[in-house]
């Protein structure tokens, strides 16, 4: 099945005697966009950079609010897949939603297009028949409203809702909002979650920034066990259009709003008042972790989610791949880099905004790609959820947590080109003092900077000049009331910041002056 590809124009029904590629004359290499008009409409669609941890379930997902799925063909080996839908029609109202929304699995986008086959012959494949059992699950669940061919997904999205009710039955381990966030935010962009008992079950409410990615999560979650046996998601659509988060802890939180207060909400966890319509309004009990998030956890090595320590517990849990994410550590993988561009330095500079980076890898065969290993998982967590889909050197930087745990340095002798650096001892480090400033100042990045450490001998044009070197423009300047050593400068937009932050952080002005330059909440 590795050597099957869509290339060259076909009719032919997709099987292993007729899926000799041609020759490679670097089309493989190219990027694909989601784009119809490469060829003519089929019910077979083409989906490449499929990460390699996506599940049967997580790709059939992506089909199902358009109609029934009936084949599927995953090509791990070449990180590609193919979707069969049960009519054309179906496949043409899929391609058509993606075109204006990106499709996400495991956090990462995929390039949907359509195949030049008109359908997939996969009886006589090996390691099919798992693939046609959850075929057939999650074609039992899908409502019946999506599954007829004229079903369109984005008006069964807008009937359903972007928030979802999840139930966890047995809760015989901790299940955290950090859990919930990794399992979910695997289907899509996820906007606020609030946890909360009510009847003595363990409940919340999460809601995705796109009802169609709630959709997905639904039917590729419900019913399954985060353990084995136990933790068992029960899901369905909330009445509620929208939460109102009042603080960010360890019981709710609004990703959206990174400035909320820990709060100090009443010391036993109780239901929220539900309302059948509108908004949700919360109070839990503040947290004490770092930068708003809980403290760390422990980890049950070889999980592949974060397990709290458990009284009793003597190894690690079984969990079943389906519901499974990569665990919360303090390792992120980075894709969708410029090559062109970014460094390991520049990588170190802008995710030490939100917490120590101790070390960077990019990768040596896929230089789109780095691993970024920070102090804690909280640190990890905090610059994944400010920098995910921030515009970087001209593309949209996607972060995740990785499934590494620590981040390798080259082996003695070995040469990697200087794509993998410790930073573990730099002195570059914001947050290594315990009570630093840096803690109360963590904002999502902004067209506007805050400088700090300018000499005397620096002017304004010395200033304006020196951002303009670096392809920005200076739409305004100012210097601090009563401190000349400080100043805010405002560019162009937040992709040119941030560009000015990796480039100029810690510039060496002589005298012992390095400027330090930070992302401002405040506007000129």
């Amino acid at each position: 099945p590795d050597k099957i590809l869509s290339f060259g124009a076909s009719d032919e029904p997709l099987t292993m005697s007729n899926s000799t590629p041609p020759p490679d004359n670097g089309n493989d290499k190219k990027k694909f966009k989601v784009d119809g008009s490469q060829t003519c409409p089929s019910r077979v669609l083409h989906l490449r950079q499929v990460p390699d941890d996506a599940t049967d379930a997580e790709i059939i997902a992506l089909g199902l609010p358009f109609g029934k799925v009936t084949n599927l063909l995953i090509l791990r080996g070449k990180s590609q897949a193919f979707l069969e839908m049960a009519t054309e029609e179906a496949a043409k109202t899929m391609m058509s939603y993606y075109t204006s929304a990106t499709p996400l699995l495991c956090s990462q986008p995929v390039y949907i297009q359509y195949s030049n086959h008109k359908e997939l012959k996969t009886d006589n494949l090996p390691n099919q028949a798992k693939t046609q059992a959850t075929l057939e699950a999650l074609n039992a669940i899908q409502p019946e409203s999506s599954a007829t061919a004229g079903g369109a997904g984005a008006e069964c999205g807008d009937i359903l809702g972007s928030v979802l009710r999840v139930i966890i039955e047995n809760p015989v381990y901790p299940v955290t909002l950090e859990v919930l966030f990794q399992i979910f935010s695997k289907f899509g962009s996820l906007l606020k979650i609030v946890t909360y008992s009510r009847n003595n079950q363990l409940q919340a409410l999460l809601q995705y920034a796109d009802p169609m990615n709630a959709y997905s999560a639904k039917l590729a979650l419900d019913g399954q066990s985060i353990y084995t046996s136990c933790c068992t998601l029960h899901i369905d659509f909330s009445k509620l259009t929208s939460l109102t988060v009042k603080y960010n802890n360890e019981k709710s939180r609004d990703f959206t709003r990174l400035d909320l207060p820990s709060g100090a909400g009443p010391s036993s966890m109780e239901a929220p008042a539900l309302s059948p319509i509108g908004a949700q309004n919360v109070i839990f009990p503040p947290c004490s972790g770092f930068g708003g998030f809980a403290p760390p956890m422990g980890y049950g090595q070889g999980t592949g989610l974060p397990i709290q320590p458990v009284p009793g517990a003597t190894g690690p849990l079984p969990v079943p791949v389906s519901a499974v994410g990569v665990p919360i550590n303090c390792v992120l993988l980075v894709s969708n880099l410029n090559p062109e561009a970014i460094t390991p330095h520049g990588l170190f500079i802008l995710f030490g905004v939100y917490g120590d980076v101790h070390r960077v890898k990019i990768m040596f065969k896929k230089k789109e790609s780095a691993l970024i290993q920070m102090a804690d998982s909280n640190q990890a967590q905090l610059a994944m959820n400010h920098l995910n889909g921030q515009r970087v050197y001209g593309r949209i930087l996607y972060a995740t947590f990785s499934k590494y745990q620590i981040v390798q340095l080259p082996r003695e002798g070995q040469d990697d080109q200087g794509l993998t650096k410790d930073y573990t001892n730099s002195p570059l480090h914001r947050f290594k003092k315990p009570n630093s400033k840096y803690f109360q100042n963590i904002v999502p990045p902004s067209e506007t900077l805050h400088l700090a450490n300018i000499p005397s001998s620096v002017t304004a044009d010395d200033l304006k000049k020196l951002f303009e070197s670096t392809g920005s423009t200076v739409k305004a300047f100012k210097y601090f009331e009563k401190d000349n050593k400080m100043a805010f400068i405002q560019l162009g937009s937040v992709e040119e910041a941030i560009q000015a932050l990796m480039e100029l952080h810690h510039h060496d002005f002589g005298e012992n002056h390095c400027l330090r330059v930070s992302f401002s909440k405040y506007a000129i």
